[in-house]
């Protein structure tokens, strides 16, 4: 099996951890990675703001540095997203379709592909989980509240058998941090609400840790949480699942 990684420029800048807790979760688990070094970004600001015909230079970028690969990984549900649905606007070649199909977010991989149903590490933290829209919406990842009160994930069931874990009920569970890309700077006052809100849910209910598996829906509540001088870690659930402390 020939994998990829895919690392989104945000984590590339700024959570360089995350790649490298990413990297190394897949190889304990028996996969060796290759990060070709000619990825860009996966196109998504630029389409987000409404000038996708910009993004379509990188969408044959990406096409081209990952159509050699049988996978695809990476620790973003809204990249992962974005590839399975926007490039449908470019030409459907064999290898455009190979990688919108076998591009995956990290969890859904080791679920999905691997069959990993529990991983041998311990965390003895109180932990909150976020879940990204386009993680929980788009890629189905986990029930939301519209279609079903039961509340279930692929991030959940994982960090559920993690020893000493304890997984926080929170009142709001699949509500969204605010963060939306470029909203986040048009709506600046309605996006710090929003994540304020998804923060004091965590801290309510006792979470020690905030994690999910979006780093940019992290990095928006991060934000928050530093400058509240809140009591609550951010990690991405990589790190979590690495043995990250």
């Amino acid at each position: 099996m020939k994998v990829a990684l895919f690392i989104p420029c945000y984590v590339d800048q700024f959570y360089p951890k995350v790649g490298i807790a990413t990297l190394q979760l897949l190889e304990k688990l028996g996969v060796k990675a290759e990060f070709p070094m000619q990825q860009t970004c996966c196109g998504q600001p630029m389409a987000n703001s409404g000038c996708e015909q910009d993004s379509v230079p990188v969408y044959h970028n990406f096409v081209q540095t990952f159509a050699g690969y049988d996978y695809i990984v990476a620790p973003s549900g809204s990249c992962v997203y974005h590839v399975r649905k926007h490039f449908d606007i470019i030409e459907q070649t064999p290898e455009v379709r190979h990688v919108r199909e076998r591009t995956y977010e990290l969890v859904q991989f080791m679920t999905d592909v691997l069959g990993v149903t529990e991983i041998a590490t311990e965390f003895p933290y109180r932990v909150g989980l976020h879940l990204s829209c386009h993680g929980q919406r788009g890629m189905r990842l986990a029930t939301d509240s519209e279609l079903t009160p039961v509340r279930d994930g692929q991030i959940s069931r994982l960090l559920k058998k993690v020893k000493g874990l304890e997984l926080v009920e929170l009142e709001r569970y699949d509500e969204c941090c605010g963060f939306g890309g470029s909203f986040c700077v048009t709506e600046a006052a309605v996006s710090a609400r929003m994540g304020t809100d998804r923060v004091d849910d965590h801290v309510r209910n006792g979470a020690q840790v905030l994690t999910g598996g979006d780093v940019s829906c992290l990095m928006h509540l991060e934000g928050i949480v530093r400058r509240r001088k809140l009591p609550l870690r951010v990690m991405h659930v990589a790190e979590i699942l690495n043995g990250s402390q």
